[in-house]
């Protein structure tokens, strides 16, 4: 048995140099949205405001909770009038090192994402981008806020998009039992967490959930890594778990060719992510392991492959930045939301 680990040990010591990537400490930004201080006390507290939701419900938090793993833990979110969205809310942490957003990439950048959910009727339901700006304006303290911040107090959805992003790029979460190990740290993931790690990569899993993030090869911004899914469907787990319902991308760009293909989702911190799919239909995670073999590699895994295969998973949960709580800016002797 001891010699078995040492040269799984060996096998991947020599792998990891060539394949195996950690994770960046930075995120990238684009160019017309450098991150800057003020820009990220901007983001969060209108991360953290529920009145950028129609009925003051629901803030970007409220589905992307960053006090915990990113998500909501839910199948599908509660949006601010009590509807359910479509998809899984795709967790916050590390999405600044995707190159678009969204399950069907239907955004190109954070900044473009984060306008989505404040206009959607489903999710924060307000009616226009101008409805939410003029929001934000009857709420004295924000003018100071975007002054610091972009040098102006002109309130507009550009600038609170790019805000949002610039707090959501120092979501980040390094220095995982993985990271760790890949740097040179052999103790940092135990026996079956190594066992796991060669088994990820001999099964076939690296050919989509590869790189720093476990979600595909760096791609320029805008262009996603796409992957279709289910890829066999000649099997129990596509019934089971309504896999074809959704249409996946082509739902974005109505090309036929893009039918349920989605964006490669991130493993960083998939442990704490469940349920798991686009449609949540999975609740634990060996059983998305189980599914994700059939459906992608169609390979029927035994159940010492599911667990050594989990145990690495779990060796993915990063470092979380502490993250409080802002003092929102009030509305003095009134208030701007309605029945």
């Amino acid at each position: 048995m001891k010699k078995m680990i040492l040269a799984t040990s060996l096998a991947l010591a020599v792998h990891t140099a060539q394949a195996w990537e950690t994770l960046p400490e930075k995120a990238p930004a684009p160019a017309d949205n450098p991150v800057t201080e003020a820009k990220v006390e901007l983001g969060k507290t209108l991360y953290f405001d529920p009145r950028l939701s129609i009925n003051g419900t629901q803030s970007c938090n409220s589905c992307h909770n960053v006090m915990a793993g990113g998500d909501d833990n839910r199948a599908f979110s509660q949006g601010a009038t009590g509807k359910l969205g479509g998809r899984s809310a795709p967790t916050v942490w590390n999405a600044a090192f995707q190159s678009v957003q969204f399950w069907d990439g239907r955004a190109d950048s954070l900044e473009a994402q984060a306008s989505g959910p404040i206009t959607n009727p489903v999710e924060m339901g307000m009616p226009s981008a101008k409805a939410a700006e003029n929001r934000l304006k009857q709420i004295p303290g924000y003018k100071a806020l975007f002054k610091k911040a972009f040098g102006s107090d002109e309130i507009t959805m550009e600038a609170i998009t790019k805000a949002i992003a610039s707090y959501e790029r120092t979501l980040i979460t390094p220095n995982s039992p993985y990271d760790r190990f890949v740097k040179g740290d052999k103790q940092a993931l135990t026996a079956e967490q190594q066992e796991g790690m060669a088994l990820f990569e001999e099964v076939g899993c690296t050919s989509c959930h590869s790189g720093a993030n476990f979600s595909g090869p760096a791609m320029a911004p805008g262009q996603g890594f796409y992957m279709s899914f289910p890829v066999f469907k000649d099997n129990e787990y596509v019934n089971k778990y309504d896999l074809l319902k959704d249409k996946g991308r082509e739902e974005a760009t109505g090309k036929a060719e893009d039918a349920h293909k989605y964006r490669v989702p991130t493993l960083r911190n998939i442990a704490l992510t469940a349920p798991y799919f686009h449609n949540g239909s999975v609740k634990t995670l060996d059983e998305a392991v189980r599914v994700m073999a059939k459906t992608q590699l169609n390979k029927d895994l035994t159940e010492e492959q599911v667990r050594k295969i989990t145990a690495f998973l779990e060796g993915l949960t990063g470092e979380f930045p502490e993250q409080t709580l802002p003092r929102l800016p009030g509305t003095n002797g009134t208030t701007l939301l309605v029945p």
